[in-house]
């Protein structure tokens, strides 16, 4: 029996370790002009210099470096795990199955059947990478079922911890983890009545008499098969995808939720510059992604193949039809029917933030090629806690770790419409979110404790005092809570202007509070949520790794022209009072030279514009 993509039956895993140097079968367009991958030839077809050749082996080295792959070992353990659960969907199938009527045979011949999709089905995971798995069932059995009956048999399953059902999640969920491997379930119950170890995922008739949140929870399986199908050379992309997806979390860029991009949309991104450049060498694809993504013309859509049409009276992404659509500033779109955009989060905040973070990717990786930096500068890590002068604190506390969970998770959902209320705020140049929220458990043993901890205002008394410290003491309580960060830009005083500068923020943060109070489970008894404003010098020590934070009087507001005796409101990352304002981020980036592509490579190709 044949395996299809992505599926496992007993045993699969991606090869966990890259085969470099690779030997690359060239794409040939003189024999099958009309047949390149994507929507438009591609910019070049040659292969890679020798230089370009020598950079990727040097980024394969620094990736290992970097712990960007896992063990043999751990390999081979996902592959057990894998292996375990798929019998276990097997089982739980069977047993549904019976319970519904079905006979013994019959149940038998239900099936069910496991895909992984994400990272790991990419073959770009890391050690202690998470494994997204598609469990697909047969009709008769139901979404409650998966909760009801599947959840309870992987509580049963050896080494199995933190177990935890997601049923009301908008892709309902069940975490867990097996032998330390950890695993996100998604569930689809497919309109067939038995569903056969030799399924394929890629007929769109599939979807037909399904609920949307099944066709949702297709969709991560199904974009990612489609994803591999349409690069030129897996190894390449995949070599190209782990680059890109350690400098975007470096850089604190990679997160849907908070209007950066998420994983399929960086996945998509690369897959695009390996279609534009079939022949290249990893090296060579980071180097031109950085440059082609800094010059895109957005919102001209990236696109791996034409959108298609199917069966389902289901919305596919068409910004001619729907003005939602039309809004999408960075539009990322997915491959697989339906065809949706993976970026509607981007707000112009975080479109500035990352097209910035393209520019100063792209120097770097020109001087490494010329000899000048190595790959290492390319994963620096962010300065967002050094950046701005000015930051708001979004403050979410309950008095239980689970509720917590659910509360905090609210709010962060909700922090994208927090900066798109600030965005329209007069002297705000841009609200820069920052991607993670910081945990923390305080054990209070007075009501006044209570209430300043959920203000943000942790003492040091109350850091260091653990749970065996109140026990058993009248009026104590543990309050959990999680901060969110939005970096804010202001725009220098006008030149003249005396007197301390104003920012009101006070109706997008009230808009806002108003907003995640509307949560249809928020109790104001239990729930508590706080926006306030702080200065970059009362950050606290949590944010910075050790040895991070600059001593408080590099903080201090640097002096005015000579003789003027007075502070100005700049700080390092603000264009000066002179100079126009197009030019919002750190004086460095504006001074990195525009990049371009080598000579003779055309980037409006791309896009279809040239």
């Amino acid at each position: 029996m044949t395996k299809q993509a992505g599926e496992v039956v007993a045993r699969v895993i991606p090869n966990p370790l890259p085969a470099t140097p690779y030997t690359i079968k060239s794409f040939d367009p003189s024999s099958a002009a009309s047949l390149f991958l994507g929507v438009t030839p591609p910019i070049s077809t040659a292969e890679s210099t020798e230089r370009e050749k020598e950079v990727t082996a040097t980024l394969m080295e620094e990736l290992r470096r970097q712990n960007t792959f896992e063990s043999v070992e751990e390999a081979r353990l996902r592959e057990t795990v894998l292996g375990r659960v798929a019998a276990v969907v097997k089982k739980f199938v069977y047993e549904v199955s019976l319970s519904r009527g079905l006979s013994e045979a019959a149940a038998n011949a239900a099936g069910g059947k496991i895909f992984t999709f994400g990272s790991y089905r990419l073959g770009v995971h890391g050690p202690g990478s998470d494994i997204d798995t598609l469990c697909v069932v047969p009709k008769h059995v139901s979404r409650e079922d998966f909760f009801e009956k599947f959840e309870p048999m992987l509580r049963d399953v050896e080494d199995a911890t933190e177990v935890s059902g997601v049923p009301e999640a908008y892709v309902p969920i069940i975490k867990t983890k097996i032998s330390g491997i950890p695993l996100d379930f998604l569930m689809a119950r497919l309109a067939l009545s038995s569903i056969p170890d030799d399924l394929s995922l890629k007929d769109d008739n599939l979807l037909r008499n399904l609920d949307e949140r099944c066709v949702r929870s297709l969709g991560g399986s199904r974009v990612n098969d489609e994803i591999l199908r349409l690069v030129p050379h897996v190894e390449v992309y995949r070599d190209s995808l782990r680059c890109i997806k350690l400098w975007a979390q470096r850089r604190a860029i990679y997160s849907n939720v908070n209007g950066f991009l998420g994983g399929v949309a960086w996945a998509i991104l690369v897959a695009r510059i390996c279609q534009l450049y079939p022949n290249a060498t990893a090296g060579a694809i980071v180097s031109r992604f950085f440059i082609i993504m800094y010059q895109w013309s957005w919102p001209q859509p990236v696109l791996l193949k034409q959108i298609e049409e199917g069966p389902l009276q289901v919305r596919v992404w068409n910004p001619k039809l729907y003005p939602a659509d039309r809004s999408h500033r960075m539009p990322i779109i997915t491959p697989a029917y339906p065809a949706m955009c993976s970026t509607h989060n981007v707000t112009a905040s975080t479109q500035m933030i990352v097209t910035e973070e393209f520019k100063k990717g792209a120097d770097i990786v020109d001087k490494v090629i010329v000899g000048t930096a190595s790959w290492s500068e390319l994963f620096q890590k962010h300065d967002f806690f050094h950046k701005y002068r000015y930051y708001l604190q979004v403050i979410a506390s309950t008095g239980t770790a689970e509720l917590q969970i659910k509360w905090a998770g609210t709010v962060e959902s909700r922090i994208r419409q927090l900066v798109m209320k600030l965005e329209y705020v007069d002297s705000l140049i841009l609200a820069h979110p920052f991607i993670k929220g910081f945990d923390q458990v305080s054990h209070c043993i007075t009501e006044e404790e209570v209430r300043q901890v959920a203000q943000g205002q942790i003492s040091d008394v109350v850091a260091k005092r653990t749970k065996a410290d109140i026990e058993g003491l009248d009026g104590s309580s543990t309050v959990y809570s999680t901060t969110f960060y939005i970096g804010l830009l202001i725009e220098p005083k006008p030149l003249g202007a005396v007197g301390p500068r104003r920012l009101d923020i006070s109706y997008p943060t009230t808009e806002f509070s108003k907003l995640v109070k509307m949560w249809e489970k928020y109790d104001e008894d239990t729930m508590g949520i706080v926006v306030r404003n702080i200065k970059s010098s009362a950050l606290p020590d949590y944010v910075f790794d050790e040895g991070e934070r600059q001593p408080k009087q590099a903080l201090k507001r640097p002096k005015t022209s000579k003789g003027s005796g007075k502070s100005s409101n700049t700080s390092p990352d603000m264009p000066n009072k002179k100079r126009r304002l197009v030019h919002t981020l750190s004086h460095a980036v504006n001074e990195i030279k525009t990049p371009q592509l080598p000579l003779g490579e055309n980037a409006a190709v791309a896009t279809g514009a040239h």
